[in-house]
C-alpha cells in the first residue's frame, strides 16, 4: 500500500482485545529482559475529540439542507432530526441544526442523528518498544481526535550496519583505508550493540551518456588514459549482505576496485533506495511472505523460520533476487561514503531517460538492473522508503560537499551528516558517533495513504522527557535508554470522499504512525462517518418527492373564512407547508408560529441572549426582560465602594435609576444641587444650637430639618463624610460632620462649642501690638550701632614695600595725590587724601 508521509505543521475510549504476537515466548534475551517492564507499563491513551468552534446559527442552516448526509456534511457541530412530526409544517432543511437549538426546537434527543468521534485503543500488553499498537477512530468531516504514542528506548540493540560506498576514482584513499577500519569498528561497536553485522555495496553513476563516456573501451576501463585497471561504472551493485563475518567482510573490501564516470555528481540517491527496499519482506514479490512476517516484526529469527523455507524455495526459481539481509530485530544503520554531491530526480532527463522510479527492488542477480531505465528518485520518495523499512542513514561527505548536504538532512528523517577526514581517518569515531546520536534523537512520521491523503490532517506534539513541549515538533533529543516519549497526535478530517453512493459504506481508510528508525508502527483505522445511522431504516425524513394528490383547502384554514396556512404557505394535499424566510423559521400547523416574531434589542431577536418560540422569548440564564436584554446580575451597578447604586438608587436592567431626581452619574455618585455642602446645613445646625440640645429642641429642629442630627462629643474619629465649621452670630464656633445615606443627609454635631468674648480679644491685640513695637525697637538699635562702628575716616599711606618670595615692591618717586572731599557740615567741610605711586602695568603683572 502506498502511503504518504504527513509532517506537522469529547470522544469515547473502549479497549479492545489484542492478539497474542506469535512465537511471544520465544523471545531474544535483549528483548526478555525488558518483558515485564513493557508488560506492567501499559499506556493509559487520553483522547480528545474536539469539534468546530464556528457558530453553528447560520453554517447548518444555510444553504438549505435537503437531506441527513448533506447536513451532516457540513461540519461536527451540526445534527439531524428525524423526529416525525418535527415541527409541523416546518421546511424539511429546519431539521439540520445544532443539538442545543433541536431540543429547545422540540427534537428528542432519541430522534437526533449527530454521530459522535469515538476512539478505540487496543492497549493489551504487548512486548514491544511502541504502544498502542492498533487505533481505531471514526471521524466525521470537520472533526478530529487526539491520542497519545509512547516511545521508548531500549538498551544494547542488535546492529545491522551497511556500508554504500562510491567507488569512483576520487575515493581510492577512503576505500583503502576502509579495508583496515572494519575491525576496529566491530570492536568499538560491541560497546553499544549486542550483535553487530555489516553489509557492503558500492555505486558510481547511470552507466549511460553523458554520464560515462560510451567509447567501447572507455565502457570496459574507464581509466585506460591514466594507465590503471578500473571496473566500469554501474548504478548499484550488492556486493555483501549483512553478516557478522568480519573476516568475510575484510576479504570482500581486498577486492574492490575503483571505478570512473565523467560528470561530478554521483548515483548516490540510486543506490540508497535499493539497499532500502531490496529485502524479502518488503518485496511486492513476496505477499504470502509479507503476511506471515507481518506478525514477527522485533522478533527472534527462528520465530519465523519458516519464512525462510518459502524464501530458499523462492530463490532457487527466481535467482535473480536478492536480499540485503537486514534483520527485522535489529537497527538497521546506512553508511553513505562519497565525495560527491547526488544526481537529482530530474537530471536523469539529460540521458534521455523520463520514466519515474518506482521505488521497489530492482536487482538482477547483485546489480540494479534499471539503472539505465528509471529516473533517480526524489527526495520525497527516498525519505518515504528509508521510513518505512526503520532505516538511519548516516552521510560521510567530504569537507568540500558538507554544506550540499547538510542542505539535504532535513528533508530525510532519521539522518545523522559528519565530515570524513583524508583517508576517511575519523570513519570509526565517526559511525559510533552517529549511532549514539541517531538512538538518542526520538521521532514519529504519520503516512496516510496516498489517495486519501488530502482528505485529512495530522499534527504531532512531542513531550519529551525534559518536559519540554512544542507544539508540531514531532522529536525529542538527548534520550537515555529506557526513558520514555509521548506524542500527541491529532488527526482531523476534511472531507468525505467524492463519488460515494448516497447511504452507502464507507472504506476505511489506514494510517501509520513511524518512530523513525524503529522497526514497529502504531496501525490507525480511521473510519468515516459520511453516512445518517437512520437512514438504514428509511426514516430520515428528507425532502419527499412533489405528491400528487386532489386540491384540498379546507384543512389548511385555522378558521373558516381565514386564510390558508395564515397567508404563510402552501397547502399540499391537506397540509400547510410552510413558506421559508430570511428571517427565521415558520412552523405550525396552520404555519402560525415563527421563531423571530420576538422583541429586537440592538437589532437582535431576543437581545442575542434568548430563543424565540411562539412569538415569546425564552432567556439563557443570566438574563431577563420581555426582549432578554436584561442581566439578572447587579454586578454592572456595583459603585466603587460595593454599594448598589452607591445606595441612592435601584438596578434595573443593568443601569441605575436614582431614587433623587437631582442625581446624576453611572452609580447615583453626582449631585451638585443636594443637601450635602456646609454651607447649606447652617440653618439646621443654628436650629439645634439655639435650642440648647436639650431633647425638645432637638425634635424640633428634626422636623423642619432634611437632615437627620445627632449630637456627639468628638467628631474626629467619624472617617466617611465631611468635616465642615459653622460661626454663629454670638461668634462661637461649631464643628459638624455631614454624611450621605439612603435616606438623606446625616448631621453630627460636636457639643463643644468654641466661644469667643470681646475682653478677650482687646487682650489679645493689646499683646500683639505691644510685642511688634518692642521688636521694631530692637532692631533700630543694633543697626546704629553696626553704622557707627564703620564710620571712621580713611588716611591710607603707603610708607614701605613688602617682601613677597625674596621679591621686593617698592612705590617710585612719581605719585598721584587724590582728593576726596564731603561736605559734612558748611562750615566745617572734611577732606581725604591719598597718595598712589605710578607703577608700570609690566611691574605690577610681570
Amino acid at each position: 500500500m502506498e502511503m504518504m508521509i504527513v509532517q506537522s505543521a469529547v470522544g469515547e475510549i473502549h479497549e479492545a482485545p489484542g492478539d497474542t504476537p506469535p512465537c511471544g515466548a520465544a523471545m531474544t534475551s535483549w528483548l526478555r529482559k525488558y518483558h515485564n517492564i513493557i508488560l506492567r507499563s501499559v499506556l493509559a491513551i487520553t483522547v480528545v475529540a474536539l469539534g468546530s468552534s464556528h457558530s453553528p446559527d447560520k453554517h447548518c442552516t444555510l444553504p438549505l439542507a435537503a437531506t441527513c448526509e448533506e447536513c451532516l456534511l457540513r461540519g461536527p457541530e451540526c445534527a439531524w432530526c428525524f423526529q416525525e412530526r418535527f415541527l409541523d409544517g416546518a421546511g424539511v432543511s429546519e431539521r439540520c441544526d445544532s443539538v442545543a437549538r433541536l431540543l429547545r426546537k422540540g427534537c428528542g434527543e432519541e430522534f437526533i442523528d449527530n454521530p459522535r468521534v469515538k476512539v478505540e485503543v487496543n492497549a493489551s500488553p504487548s512486548s514491544s518498544q511502541v504502544a498502542p499498537r492498533d487505533i481505531s477512530i471514526l471521524l466525521r468531516p470537520g472533526s478530529e481526535a487526539s491520542f497519545l504514542v509512547e516511545v521508548q528506548q531500549l538498551e544494547q540493540y542488535p546492529v545491522d550496519l551497511y556500508y554504500l560506498v562510491d567507488v569512483s576514482a576520487s575515493m581510492q584513499d577512503n576505500l583503502d583505508r576502509l579495508k583496515t577500519v572494519g575491525m576496529t569498528l566491530s570492536q568499538r561497536m560491541k560497546e553499544h550493540s549486542s550483535d553487530f553485522r555489516v553489509g557492503f555495496g558500492s555505486f558510481v553513476d547511470k552507466p549511460v551518456s553523458p554520464y560515462i563516456n560510451v567509447h567501447p573501451s572507455k565502457i570496459i576501463n574507464p581509466c585506460s588514459d591514466y594507465e590503471v585497471n578500473c571496473r566500469p561504472a554501474h548504478g548499484f551493485i550488492h556486493v555483501l549482505p549483512v553478516t557478522e563475518n568480519m573476516v568475510e567482510f575484510k576479504r570482500v573490501i581486498q577486492h574492490q576496485r575503483i571505478a570512473g564516470n565523467m560528470d561530478t555528481p554521483e548515483g548516490g540517491f540510486d543506490a540508497m533506495l535499493q539497499a532500502a527496499v531490496c529485502q524479502v519482506d518488503a518485496n511486492p514479490l513476496f505477499p504470502s511472505l509479507l503476511s506471515q512476517r507481518a506478525n514477527a516484526v522485533a522478533l527472534p529469527s527462528h520465530c519465523y523460520k519458516h519464512d525462510n523455507t518459502l524464501t530458499n524455495k523462492f530463490l532457487k526459481e527466481k535467482q535473480f533476487l536478492q536480499d540485503i539481509g537486514w534483520r527485522p530485530e535489529a537497527k538497521h544503520l546506512l553508511l553513505v561514503m562519497t565525495d560527491q554531491p547526488s544526481h537529482l530526480a530530474l537530471d536523469s532527463k539529460l540521458a534521455g531517460i523520463v520514466v519515474p522510479h518506482d521505488g521497489r527492488c530492482h536487482l538482477v542477480g547483485n546489480t540494479y538492473s534499471q539503472s539505465a531505465n528509471m529516473e533517480h528518485p526524489t527526495i520525497g520518495q527516498l525519505a518515504e522508503k528509508l521510513l518505512e523499512n526503520s532505516i538511519y542513514s548516516i552521510f560521510a561527505v567530504d569537507q568540500m560537499q558538507y554544506k550540499w548536504y547538510e542542505d539535504l538532512v532535513d528533508f530525510l528523517p532519521g539522518t545523522y551528516l559528519g565530515k570524513l577526514l583524508p583517508k576517511a581517518l575519523n570513519l570509526t569515531d565517526l559511525v559510533v558517533d552517529a549511532y549514539k546520536k541517531l538512538l538518542s534523537d526520538v521521532g514519529v512520521e504519520v503516512g496516510i495513504e496516498d489517495s486519501e491523503a488530502h482528505r485529512f490532517w495530522v499534527n504531532i506534539t512531542a513531550l519529551c522527557p525534559n518536559g519540554s513541549t512544542v507544539t508540531g515538533n514531532s522529536k525529542c533529543s538527548n534520550v537515555q535508554p529506557s526513558q520514555k516519549v509521548l506524542f500527541n497526535v491529532t488527526v482531523g478530517m476534511r472531507a468525505c470522499p467524492s463519488g460515494r453512493p448516497v447511504g452507502g459504506a464507507t472504506a476505511e481508510v489506514t494510517a501509520l504512525v513511524r518512530p523513525v528508525g524503529f522497526n514497529e508502527t502504531v496501525r490507525v483505522h480511521l473510519r468515516q462517518a459520511c453516512a445518517c445511522s437512520c437512514s438504514r431504516a428509511g426514516s430520515c425524513h428528507n425532502e419527499p418527492e412533489p405528491p400528487s394528490c386532489a386540491p384540498e383547502t379546507d384543512s389548511c384554514r385555522k378558521e373558516a373564512g381565514g386564510a390558508l396556512c395564515s397567508g404563510r404557505g402552501t397547502c399540499v394535499c391537506g397540509v400547510c407547508v410552510c413558506d421559508r424566510s430570511n428571517l427565521g423559521t415558520i412552523y405550525g400547523k396552520y404555519c402560525e408560529r415563527d421563531d423571530f416574531s420576538c422583541p429586537y434589542d440592538r437589532g437582535l431577536v431576543c437581545g442575542g441572549h434568548g430563543q424565540c418560540v411562539s412569538g415569546h422569548c425564552l432567556c439563557r440564564p443570566g438574563w431577563t426582560g420581555e426582549g432578554c436584554s436584561c442581566p439578572s446580575s447587579t454586578d454592572s451597578c456595583a459603585s466603587p465602594d460595593g454599594l448598589v447604586c452607591s445606595g441612592m438608587g435601584e438596578c434595573v436592567c443593568g443601569q441605575c435609576v436614582c431614587g433623587d431626581h437631582r442625581r446624576s452619574g453611572r452609580f447615583c455618585e453626582k449631585c451638585p444641587t443636594c443637601s450635602n455642602t456646609c454651607q447649606s446645613q447652617w440653618s439646621c445646625v443654628d436650629c439645634h444650637l439655639s435650642g440648647g440640645f436639650d431633647r425638645a429642641g432637638a425634635r424640633r429642629c428634626n422636623a423642619s430639618c432634611t437632615a437627620l442630627v445627632a449630637f456627639v462629643d468628638d467628631i474626629t474619629e467619624l472617617i466617611r463624610g465631611k468635616y465642615c465649621l459653622y460661626q454663629s452670630q454670638e461668634h462661637c464656633f461649631v464643628r459638624f460632620h455631614v454624611q450621605l445615606g439612603s435616606q438623606g443627609p446625616h448631621l453630627r454635631i460636636s457639643r463643644h462649642v468654641e466661644c469667643m468674648s470681646g475682653r478677650r480679644y482687646f487682650q489679645t491685640f493689646l499683646s500683639v501690638f505691644l510685642l511688634t513695637v518692642v521688636l521694631g525697637l530692637g532692631i533700630l538699635a543694633v543697626a546704629r550701632l553696626i553704622l557707627r562702628g564703620g564710620g571712621r575716616p580713611w588716611n591710607v599711606k603707603v610708607s614701605q614695600g613688602f617682601n613677597d618670595n625674596s621679591k621686593v615692591c617698592t612705590p617710585s618717586t612719581s605719585e598721584k595725590t587724590i582728593t576726596y572731599r564731603r561736605d559734612h557740615l558748611p562750615e566745617n567741610p572734611m577732606e581725604m587724601h591719598v597718595h598712589g605711586p605710578k607703577t608700570a602695568l609690566n611691574e605690577m603683572w610681570p
